[in-house]
C-alpha cells in the first residue's frame, strides 16, 4: 500500500509541475518533480531499510517536507528571474538571433483606437488616467469612482459597443489595492482570426458513459473487497454471484460524487459558463476511484458567481451524504476497539476520527456507543465516511479547490491565496495527530496557491454568502478535526465497572 501511494503522489506532483509551475519558470519541470518528491523519497528509503511496518519518525518527516519546499521555492524564483532577465534581453536587443526569427509583436490597440478607448471611461465613474500596451493586453489605471459592480458593467458594455468581442474585459486589485481595468484580446475570437482546427467539442456524453460504467465496475470490485475480506479467487469462480455484495458501497459512493460534481454542472450552466460534464476517473485498485471533475472552459464573470460554482459542489455532495451515513450507521454494529486500532479500520471504526462523526454517531446509537467500543461499518457507511472525507478535501480553502474558490469570492485573490499557505501548515500540523492526513497535507502543499481571477474580481459578495462560506469553512473544520478527550466523555457512555 506504501508504494502504491508514493506511486500516486508521485503522479500527481508530475501532473502538477508539468500543467502549472513549468510555465511560469526556467527551471527544468523534472529538476522540480524531484526536489517535491524527497519526502516520498525518504519514505521510500526507510521503507526499504527498516520494513513497511516501521513508521517513519515525524520529526525527519517534516523535517525533509521543509527542506523540500525552501529547496522548491528557491529554484522556482531563480528559473523565474532568469525567465525575467531573458525577456528584457531580448526586447534590448531587436537585432538578435532570436527576435529575428520570433513573430512580431501583437499590439492589441492601433494609436488611433486610442481615443475609442478613452472615450469608454466615463469620467464620473471610473476617471482613467493612464494606458499601459502590453503585447496582449491593454492595461487602463485610473480612480474608481462608483460602486464596482456598476462601474465594470458600465464599462464593459462601452467597450462592447465599440471593440464588439474583440476583448474580454477584466477588473482586478492592483498595486496599493488600488482597482484596474485591464483589456485581453478575445481568445475565441483569435482562434476564429487564424482559422485554427475546431477544438473537441465541449460535453462528450459518449466518454461520461463508458468512464460512468468502467467506474461502476471498479467501484464494486472494491464493494465486494471491502464487504469479503478474506475472499479468494476459488470462491468468486464458485459463486461468481458474490459480486453484487459490492453494490451496496459502490452505488452510494458513484451517487456522492456524482452528484457534488453535478452541483457545480448544473450552476456553471445556470449561469451560462462553459463546462464539461462530470467525468468519474475508475482505478482498478483502493477505493475503486479517483473521485470525478469537470472542466470549466470560460472566464468567470464575477465573484459572485466564482463563490456559487464553488460552493454548490461541496453543498450537493453533503446534503446526499448525510442520509446515505446515517442510513449506513443504522446497518452497522457496535463493537469492542482493539487496543492499537488503524486510522480508519471499516471493521472497528473509532468515530472519534473527526468532531461532526462523532455528533452523528451518538445520535444514532445512543447510549450504545461507548469510549471503548467502536463501529463495524456496513458498506453504505464506509460509502457515507468516504463522502465526508471528498467534501473535507474539496473545501479545503487552497488554489483551485472549491475551498480555495470560496475564500478567493469572500475575500479577494491575493487574501485567498494568504489564507491558503497557512491552511497548507494547518493541515501539516494536524496529520502529526492524524497521520492519515500526511498524504494529503503533502499533496495540499505543493498545489498552486493562486486560483484563477474572475473578470470582475473587484466586486464583493452579499451578506447572504459571506454567512454561507464561513458555514462552508466552520464545515471544513467539523469534518478534520479530531473529537476531543472533553467532547468525547461528554457524548459517549463510560466504560462499565467490572
Amino acid at each position: 500500500m506504501i508504494w502504491l501511494s508514493l506511486t500516486l503522489l508521485g503522479i500527481i506532483l508530475l501532473l502538477i509541475v508539468r500543467q502549472s509551475v513549468s510555465r511560469s519558470t526556467q527551471t527544468p519541470w523534472w529538476l522540480l518533480w524531484l526536489v517535491l518528491m524527497l519526502p516520498a523519497f525518504l519514505i521510500g528509503a526507510w521503507a526499504l531499510t527498516q520494513g513497511p511496518k516501521q513508521p517513519i519518525p515525524q520529526p525527519l518527516l517534516v523535517s525533509s517536507l521543509i527542506l523540500s519546499s525552501l529547496l522548491y521555492f528557491v529554484l522556482v524564483q531563480r528559473g523565474r528571474i532568469a525567465k525575467s532577465a531573458t525577456q528584457s534581453a531580448e526586447a534590448a536587443d531587436p537585432n538578435s538571433a532570436e527576435s529575428a526569427t520570433s513573430p512580431p509583436e501583437v499590439r492589441p490597440l492601433e494609436k488611433s483606437e486610442e481615443s475609442l478607448l478613452q472615450s469608454c471611461f466615463p469620467w464620473s465613474i471610473y476617471y482613467l488616467q493612464q494606458i499601459e500596451y502590453r503585447p496582449q493586453a491593454v492595461i487602463c489605471r485610473g480612480q474608481l469612482r462608483s460602486q464596482p459592480e456598476t462601474a465594470y458593467e458600465t464599462i464593459r458594455d462601452n467597450i462592447t459597443a465599440q471593440f464588439g468581442d474583440r476583448f474580454l474585459t477584466i477588473f482586478q486589485h492592483g498595486a496599493g489595492n488600488k482597482p484596474f481595468f485591464a483589456l485581453v484580446l478575445n481568445p475565441q475570437r483569435q482562434e476564429e482570426l487564424t482559422k485554427r482546427p475546431q477544438q473537441a467539442p465541449l460535453t462528450r456524453p459518449g466518454l461520461a458513459l463508458i468512464l460512468i460504467c468502467l467506474t461502476l465496475v471498479t467501484t464494486t470490485l472494491a464493494g465486494v473487497e471491502l464487504a469479503n475480506p478474506s475472499l479468494t479467487s476459488k470462491t468468486f469462480t464458485a459463486n461468481p454471484g458474490i459480486i453484487l455484495t459490492g453494490l451496496p458501497y459502490a452505488l452510494p459512493l458513484m451517487l456522492i460524487l456524482g452528484i457534488h460534481e453535478l452541483g457545480h454542472y448544473l450552476t456553471a450552466r445556470f449561469y451560462q459558463i462553459r463546462a464539461t460534464l462530470p467525468y468519474f476517473i475508475p482505478v482498478p485498485f483502493a477505493l475503486g476511484t479517483f473521485g470525478a471533475f469537470i472542466q470549466i472552459r470560460s472566464p468567470i464573470p464575477n465573484r459572485k458567481i466564482l463563490f456559487d460554482v464553488g460552493i454548490m459542489g461541496p453543498i450537493a455532495g453533503f446534503v446526499i451524504t448525510l442520509p446515505v451515513l446515517i442510513w449506513g450507521l443504522y446497518h452497522s454494529e457496535i463493537v469492542p476497539l482493539p487496543a492499537k486500532a488503524e486510522p480508519f479500520n471499516v471493521t472497528a471504526f473509532n468515530p472519534n476520527f473527526s468532531v461532526l462523526l462523532i455528533l452523528i454517531s451518538r445520535c444514532v446509537f445512543g447510549t450504545e456507543l461507548m469510549t471503548n467500543t467502536g463501529i463495524h461499518l456496513h458498506p453504505v457507511a464506509i460509502a457515507g465516511c468516504l463522502g465526508l472525507v471528498v467534501t473535507a478535501l474539496n473545501l479545503m480553502p487552497i488554489g483551485q479547490l472549491d475551498g480555495g474558490h470560496i475564500v478567493h469570492a469572500m475575500y479577494g485573490q491575493r487574501a485567498g491565496a494568504a489564507i491558503g499557505q497557512i491552511s497548507r501548515f494547518i493541515v501539516l500540523l494536524l496529520a502529526l495527530v492524524q497521520p492519515v492526513l500526511m498524504f494529503w497535507a503533502i499533496l495540499l502543499f505543493f498545489m498552486p496557491a493562486f486560483d484563477e481571477p474572475a473578470l470582475n474580481d473587484v466586486s464583493e459578495l452579499d451578506s447572504r454568502r459571506d454567512f454561507l462560506g464561513l458555514l462552508s469553512l466552520t464545515l471544513l473544520l467539523l469534518l478534520i478535526l479530531p473529537a476531543p478527550d472533553l467532547l468525547s466523555n461528554l457524548l459517549l457512555t463510560a466504560n462499565p465497572a467490572p
